[in-house]
């Protein structure tokens, strides 16, 4: 076992053993090889790839891994085998088997679905599937942003266009694999959201965009997700980049793509995972050998090579040659196996990977698997427009009346009974892929005619109304005769599109036929026309000739089904577009009114709580302190303090959808919390709430000043600093507030308390300015410290630092003293197991981070002087000596106020998080009273 703090196991110093650990590989067919039993016992390979080439059954795959693994222990691996798969959902599952494993809408069906939470869900149940068949590292989740999302290939595949949602819902997922216990890797970097697919002479993709157009868009995910820290590999893409900066002909091989971009600008410190390596314009340029001594120079961890055998082979054969070259140092190859073992250690175990739970396991959890994806695909099915009314169908068409289903020929999905049947019967009869096509499914199954894939279709809709159907397919040739005759006898006709922005004859199919059914309407015959997507939804989202537009975002037999509810009435379509689509439409939604209660303690504190988890699980990593709040983090119970709190509750379900706090003191008010639940955003629920949280605060007797942001309790500091940022002080903006003039706050840590020492100098300076410090506990002896907060601190920071000197046994107070015994400063000392942590989130360890007492050094208050800098640092310092004397590892200092955390940055301290608190006047709400 590999002693990732130090040396390694000497086993390891044996390169040949090393550098198996450095590649994934795969290959074609269902059982074990003597091509793939080679590469394991005398090649040491310490990754595997499984494709739907490899799966047949839930029962098959698990026993497949099971020998993998026990091929690899046999053959003396000292940790399993890294089992990966591209386990994505819609139409990308590598495993399929309608018995035991779900089908789960594409990433945008769910986004549509509107809920980060049911993402998170399915993530979390996609994943356990995964790893009950033995499976460890999941490649994904997707976090390309589509800035170009008309014409990419990669399609529902991503989540949208906004970056701010990519990464809310890919969080969600990543933090859904990881609950699971299964390996993460976020794709595909550092972007296939816009790709060119004109320009590039290798026959590849290409970027256009440069650094800076990257950073503000496609990056932000990927940012994002690195900086949770629970980010455990990256798939480093094959595709080129040109612009003014970097000329890259494969991002995977680009030192300045994986090392500089990557590593350096993003801090990511996971495995680096290459792009196959089997790509023709690669062979044919460079040449496998060199383009995997190139993968590694660049800074990729695990080199992937597919399939194909010999291809594999030269690959092994070049690394070892690029060692013997010295392009390849010891040093770097031990970098990467060290970050390969360490996601190991995250994600397997011997006793794990040699006993997967299989089937016994997959029987249990199936039903209620089952149930969250109906409840998945109900939710996705997204009406866009509905202008004429005719949803349900079973309402607007009379029983005698015909129906016609006109559908593409399409290629049948990977995660589909037909495919598997189709497969089987070895029926090919579509020519081969174009380039496109093959960056949509990466080699993933069959071309073929998809003529099949909708007759079940049309059988489900023949079924639920209890009547007719008339049914066939339509192509590049347009409207034919047959479908002229059929248009003429149907009352209504479903058109299915699927990537017609790409498919252009199926969007010129599609006016044809509602120019032929607006001509017919006008001579008096009934001509209704619905199109459904079954894929993108930007093939006419944004065409209003188009009437009546259904969204699914895959056609899997599990989407088809929920179309035909969603058709003929079973439930009533609540899915949103994705991305800025949606946000296009919020003008129609900004007129709802939501009522708003107040906040019960017995009957909401289960629901806010519930609330507050999930915007953890939603939250970039800047909200992550969420998870370690509670619904008593807002009640303060304190005489000095009026506290009124807001909630928007589902009372038949008894869920709240958003909540706001709100306290009163010595003529401020205040807000100090306002949350709405991610599924439930963009409805006017946090206007709501806001508005009648500012009618309470304005109309209170005495009040001079309104402030968005509270240290006590410090769950809501202000206004987050962050990615997000802009779009949150533009809400805020638009609903009322002054934001020109914030006061910037922040939270900071020393991780490592036992390992940190004082600066060099900065005890020797604080003696020469005769600063002095003492500890103080209880009220007795505050008097001085209480005058000093009263007049240099907000009210709600007096009440705080009374309350801590009430803690007489785990908290007390540091004053910093000049030589003529006045007050120069204040900080707040608290061990842990006191009682502010319940106050302040960020002096609680996150949930799964390793056990770590935390001391805290909370709300300094000094004044502006000459020495306020070198006070604080010696406030800082003492308390960092209190929290060494109570055993905490690791320290954090709460609330340190606008530019003061330079001095603290100079110490040693990292900053956790960081805030805008503002203050306004009552008279920009008086409106309102």
């Amino acid at each position: 076992m590999a002693k990732l703090d130090g040396d390694l196991d000497p086993l390891w110093q044996d390169l040949d053993w090393a550098i198996g650990q450095m590649l994934i590989m795969g290959w074609d067919g269902t059982e074990v090889t003597p091509q793939i039993r080679h590469l394991i016992e005398d090649h040491h390979l310490g990754s595997i790839l499984l494709t739907a080439k490899n799966l047949k059954s839930a029962h098959q795959t698990a026993r497949l891994v099971q020998e993998l693994q026990t091929i690899a222990h046999q053959a003396g691996h000292p940790q399993p085998l890294l089992i990966a798969l591209d386990q994505e959902n819609g139409g990308v599952n590598s495993l399929f088997d309608e018995d035991y494993i779900c089908q789960f809408p594409s990433s945008m069906g769910q986004a549509a679905a509107g809920s980060a939470d049911l993402a998170y869900k399915v993530a979390k149940a996609t994943a356990t599937e995964v790893s009950a068949v033995g499976v460890n590292l999941i490649l994904g989740p997707v976090l390309d942003v589509l800035t170009n999302a008309r014409y990419q290939p990669l399609g529902v595949r991503a989540i949208g266009d906004d970056p701010q949602e990519a990464s809310q819902y890919g969080i969600a997922a990543m933090n859904g694999y990881k609950d699971a216990g299964v390996a993460t890797c976020g794709k595909h970097f550092p972007s296939y959201g816009n790709l060119d697919f004109l320009g590039s002479s290798l026959d590849i993709p290409i970027i256009t965009q440069t650094l800076e157009e990257l950073s503000l868009s496609a990056l932000v995910p990927f940012r994002n997700a690195i900086a949770t820290g629970s980010l455990d590999a990256m798939f480093v893409g094959g595709c080129g980049i040109a612009n003014p900066s970097m000329n890259v002909n494969h991002a995977c091989l680009s030192e300045q793509v994986v090392d500089e971009l990557l590593r350096n600008d993003l801090g990511f410190n996971g495995v680096a995972i290459s792009e196959c390596l089997e790509m023709e314009a690669l062979q044919t340029e460079i040449g496998v050998k060199t383009g995997t001594v190139m993968a590694v120079e660049a800074g990729c961890d695990l080199v992937l090579l597919c399939r194909a055998y010999e291809v594999q082979l030269e690959a092994i054969s070049g690394l070892k040659l690029g060692v013997e070259n010295e392009l390849i140092t010891k040093e770097r190859i031990y970098t990467s196996l060290k970050r390969v073992l360490r996601m190991k250690d995250c994600c397997t175990s011997w006793a794990k990977a040699l006993n997967p739970p299989g089937i016994s396991l997959l029987s249990k959890i199936h039903p209620g698997h089952l149930a969250l994806s109906l409840k998945a695909y109900d939710d996705s099915i997204t009406i866009i427009r509905d202008t004429e009314k005719l949803l349900p169908l079973n309402e607007s068409m009379h029983q005698e009346e015909e129906l016609l289903l006109l559908t593409p020929l399409v290629k049948p999905l990977p995660a589909s009974a037909m495919t598997k049947t189709i497969l089987e019967s070895k029926n090919k009869t579509e020519s081969g892929p174009t380039l496109h096509d093959k960056w949509v499914h990466r080699d993933r199954g069959a071309i073929m005619s998809g003529e099949g894939v909708f007759r079940e279709f049309g059988r489900s809709l023949a079924r639920a109304r209890h009547g007719k159907l008339l049914h066939t397919s339509y192509t590049a040739n347009g409207v034919r005769p047959v479908h002229e005759n059929l248009i003429h006898r149907a009352s209504c006709i479903i058109i299915v599109t699927a990537d017609a922005n790409r498919n252009l004859y199926q969007a010129g199919f599609t006016k044809h036929v509602a120019m032929m059914c607006s001509m017919l309407r006008a001579t008096g015959q009934k001509k209704s026309l619905v199109v459904v997507a079954v894929s993108s939804p930007y093939d006419f989202a944004m065409d209003k000739t188009v009437g009546t537009y259904i969204c699914t975002f895959d056609f899997t037999e599990t989407a088809m089904a929920a179309l035909v509810r969603a058709l003929f009435g079973g439930f009533t379509p609540q899915g949103t577009l994705p991305g800025t689509l949606r946000k296009s439409r919020k003008v129609l939604k900004s007129r709802q009114h939501w009522l708003v209660e107040a906040y019960n303690r017995d009957r909401d504190g289960r629901g806010l709580d519930d609330l507050l988890q999930a915007l953890a699980r939603a939250s970039a990593p800047n909200h992550q302190f969420l998870q370690t709040t509670t619904a008593n983090a807002f009640e303060l119970f304190n005489s000095n303090i009026e506290e009124a709190h807001f909630i928007v509750r589902n009372s038949s379900t008894k869920s709240l959808y958003g909540f706001c706090a709100t306290y009163f003191t010595k003529g401020t008010g205040i807000i100090g919390a306002i949350f709405v639940d991610p599924s439930k955003r963009n409805v006017s629920i946090g206007r709501s709430l806001h508005r009648r949280a500012l009618r309470g605060l304005t109309q209170k007797r005495g009040i001079k000043k309104i402030q968005l942001g509270m240290s006590f309790p410090g769950v809501f500091p202000g206004i987050p600093v962050d990615d997000n940022s802009a779009g949150l002080k533009s809400w805020f903006a638009s609903s009322g507030w002054d934001l020109q003039f914030p006061r910037r706050v922040a939270n900071m840590s020393i991780p490592e308390l036992s390992s940190w020492s004082p600066p060099e100098g900065l005890l020797q300076s604080i003696q020469r300015a005769s600063i002095s410090f003492d500890l103080i506990h209880g009220l007795d002896n505050a008097e001085s410290v209480l005058s000093h907060v009263a007049t240099h601190a907000n009210s709600e920071v007096f009440e705080l630092y009374k309350l801590a000197l009430q803690e007489t046994k785990t908290c007390g107070v540091v004053r910093a003293k000049s030589p003529v015994d006045s007050l120069l400063g204040t900080v707040i000392i608290c061990s842990p197991g006191s009682i502010l942590p319940g106050y302040v989130p960020a002096l609680q360890p996150a949930p799964g981070a390793r056990e770590q007492l935390i001391g805290g050094i909370i709300a300094p208050v000094v004044p502006s002087t000459a020495q306020a800098s070198l006070v604080l640092q010696g406030l800082a310092l003492m308390g960092l000596r209190q929290n060494k004397a109570h055993k905490s590892g690791r320290s954090v200092l709460s609330w340190v106020q606008d530019e003061a955390y330079e001095p603290l940055l100079a110490m040693g301290f990292d900053v956790l998080q960081a805030f805008e608190e503002f203050t306004n006047s009552p008279e920009n709400w008086a409106e309102l009273v």
